[in-house]
Parts: structure tokens; C-alpha cells; sequence
């Protein structure tokens, strides 16, 4: 039986608490909805896993107002304000959502329901929901909680107070700016002209700045690690600049083979099914690569999401203290394709995003390339010209 669409909407707002460290999640019983996770205990110091009774119908308006009364009581909880005397019997307060609030929960419905019936992600479940609750969610709940906060409507000076909550030139007020021109289209509402301007312009003359382990380090941090699972996953990763969980989502079979040792990512992962060629290929051998170690590992997508498998990686690298992140392999696989001259459009297929994905992010390491390449033409055309 096909699950309510009310219950999947209350699964995808959990999955998005859960992402963003909340504590807390909506819970319906029956026809009414509460709350449950990690709550101070009320007998004594500690906390424990407790529910809390809102008296909220389980219907689209109590949910709006679920969510609201959800993240004051984590902010409470934060700041260490949180009293049961607020929440218990009689005195406990309810936050009711004005017409405004309910204005956006139904865009916001609209918008996720949209967004699940893309033909395109409907392939691909699990990177669906991966890509709803690491790149869509967290702004459309910036968004809620700050019209909540300020019981404003849903318009342009929403959007713009949402925007410049986040950092200037941050890749998050840059993922913000694209989610809510998107959430814009879709009611309506017409964008300043300086949107893109405003949205910050993350680009790689930010990220090009970070510090990026050199060939030297990722074989020394190789290793350092004396599981040969993980030791096998770090190069892996660094040989061919796979995600996080696509380790666990790919086909190694052509590395035992006389042919070409690609690695072809599976449909299962969060940007569908593509082929990576190794950079460098002799790392293939040298880190014993076709020695297939993959951890032990819960990679059943019905009890595990994309994030949580990749979670696992980033717990591992903090253990054997690697001293940079797993998605700095990534970066530092796409700049080592850019210094030996692979083209950008084929570094970007495998990668697994666009072009224009690529181009931004690597802007800084292409633009240098490109004006290398300029300038040794002028070069050598100069000695053409003065040769006798």
C-alpha cells in the first residue's frame, strides 16, 4: 500500500531535521501530531529520548505549526532556555501559524511535490532524496523559519532577507540564491535585477584558495592509515575523484581486466550513472587498487541514505587523522586533469555534473591554465617571427 501523502511529506521534513543535527522529529499518532528525540529529563540532569504533546491536528495546518514549535524548542534547547514548565498540561504555549505562514507552506508543498515528479530524479530515488535534503531543503527551512520569525508573506523582501542571512561570496548563499529563484518561478514573484549579483558569486577565486593536499601528501597519508579497507578507499578516491558514497556505488571490474581500469559509477549515486578514467593511472597499481577492500559497510539505500554512507568516510578520515577531507581527493583530482590537460567538458561527464558546475568551481585553476597556454603561444610564435 502506497504510504499517505501527508506521511511522506512528514518523512522527507524529518530526513531534512536529521540532515541539519536537530534533535528533534514530528511525530503523528493517530490524528494528532507531537514531538520526540533528546529532551532534558524531568527528574533530574541528563537528557533522554521523550515525546512531547503539541495537541496539533495531523493535518497541513498543524504541520506548518509543528515545524514552528519544533524549531523553537531546538532553539531553546541550544541556548539552554528550555523549560518544561512551558511546555506541560495546561500552560503549554502554541505557536499558530498566521495566513501567511499557511501561504507558504502550501508553496512550499508545491514546490516538493514538483520537485519529485522530475522525470530525470525519478530514476534515481535515492539521489532524489539526497539532493532534496543536502541542496534544496536546508534553504527552503531558512526560508520558513525566518518568515516564522519575522511573520512576513512570501514575496521578494522574504527572499532577499533569506539570501542575506548567509555569508557573502559562501557557496551556501550561492546554492540559496538558485533554490529560491527557483521557489520565485514557480509563484511568481519577480527577482531584483542585481539577484545573481547578490547571490555571491561563489566562485574557485574563493575555493581556489583552499589548501589542497599535494600528490606527495595523499601518499603519504595512504600510508599512514593501517586499515587496508580505508587505506583502500582514500585511494581510490584520489585516483579517480569519486563522492563520498559513490565508493560504495561503483563497478571496479575493469580494473582486473587487460583494457582500460575505468570505474564506472552506478546508477544508484546521487548525479546517476557515469564513467571515471584514473588520474593518475599508475596510481591504479601502486595503491593496489583492483584489490577490491570495500568496508563492511550498511549500503542497503531502504535503511541508509547517501549522506549517512558518506558520513562514514568523513568518520574515518577525523579517526586515522588523514589531515585533509575526502572531498578535498575530489578537488584535487579535477585540478590534476586541468594541469595535464584534460578538456574541461570530459572532466566535467566525469565528475558527474555540468560544465558550468565545473567552469565555477574550477574557474580559478582553468583561468590560470588557459592564460598559460596564451602566453606560450605568443612565446613561441615571437621566436617564430625573430628566427633567422
Amino acid at each position: 500500500m502506497a504510504a499517505h501523502p501527508f506521511d511522506l511529506r512528514l518523512q522527507l521534513l524529518n530526513e531534512g531535521f536529521r540532515t541539519g543535527g536537530l534533535p528533534l522529529r514530528i511525530e503523528r499518532r493517530g490524528q494528532r501530531l507531537g514531538l520526540r528525540g533528546r529532551l532534558p529529563r524531568r527528574d533530574g540532569p541528563g537528557f533522554q529520548v521523550q515525546r512531547l504533546s503539541l495537541g496539533l491536528k495531523a493535518d497541513d495546518t498543524g504541520l506548518a505549526a509543528a515545524v514552528q514549535q519544533l524549531q523553537v524548542i531546538c532553539g531553546d534547547l541550544a541556548s539552554g532556555r528550555f523549560c518544561w514548565n512551558q511546555w506541560g498540561g495546561q500552560q503549554q504555549r502554541h505557536l499558530q501559524p498566521v495566513g501567511s505562514t499557511d501561504g507558504l507552506s502550501h508553496a512550499l508543498r508545491r514546490f516538493q511535490e514538483g520537485f519529485d515528479a522530475d522525470p530525470v530524479r525519478s530514476r534515481n530515488p535515492a539521489g532524489r532524496r539526497s539532493t532534496w535534503a543536502t541542496a534544496y531543503w536546508p534553504y527552503l527551512r531558512r526560508l520558513a523559519l525566518i518568515q516564522g520569525q519575522r511573520q512576513s508573506s512570501l514575496g521578494q523582501e522574504l527572499l532577499l532577507q533569506t539570501l542575506e542571512s548567509y555569508q557573502l561570496a559562501s557557496r551556501s548563499r550561492q546554492q540559496c540564491a538558485t533554490v529560491l529563484a527557483a521557489l520565485a518561478r514557480q509563484e511568481g514573484i519577480p527577482l531584483p535585477e542585481d539577484w545573481s549579483r547578490r547571490s555571491g558569486g561563489y566562485g574557485l577565486h574563493r575555493a581556489g584558495h583552499r589548501q589542497l593536499p599535494t600528490d606527495q601528501q595523499i601518499m603519504a597519508a595512504w600510508h599512514r592509515i593501517p586499515n587496508p579497507a580505508w587505506r583502500w578507499v582514500l585511494g581510490v578516491m584520489a585516483t579517480y575523484g569519486l563522492r563520498n558514497h559513490e565508493v560504495f556505488f561503483s563497478d571496479y571490474s575493469a580494473l582486473h581486466g587487460g583494457g582500460s581500469p575505468v570505474v564506472r559509477v552506478l546508477a544508484t549515486s546521487k548525479t546517476g550513472e557515469h564513467q571515471v578514467w584514473p588520474f593518475l593511472p599508475e596510481w591504479v597499481e601502486h595503491l593496489a587498487l583492483a584489490e577490491v577492500r570495500r568496508p563492511p559497510i550498511t549500503t542497503d539505500l531502504k535503511r541508509v541514505s547517501l549522506q549517512q554512507v558518506g558520513r562514514r568516510v568523513m568518520e574515518q578520515f577525523r579517526r586515522y587523522e588523514v589531515g585533509f577531507s575526502p572531498y578535498d581527493l575530489r578537488h584535487a583530482w579535477a585540478v590534476r586533469t586541468i594541469h595535464l590537460g584534460l578538456p574541461d567538458t570530459v572532466a566535467a561527464r566525469m565528475m558527474g555534473h555540468s560544465v558550468a558546475i565545473h567552469t565555477r568551481t574550477y574557474h580559478h585553476w582553468i583561468t590560470h591554465r588557459d592564460q598559460q597556454q596564451a602566453v606560450n603561444t605568443a612565446l613561441a610564435r615571437r621566436h617564430a617571427v625573430s628566427a633567422p
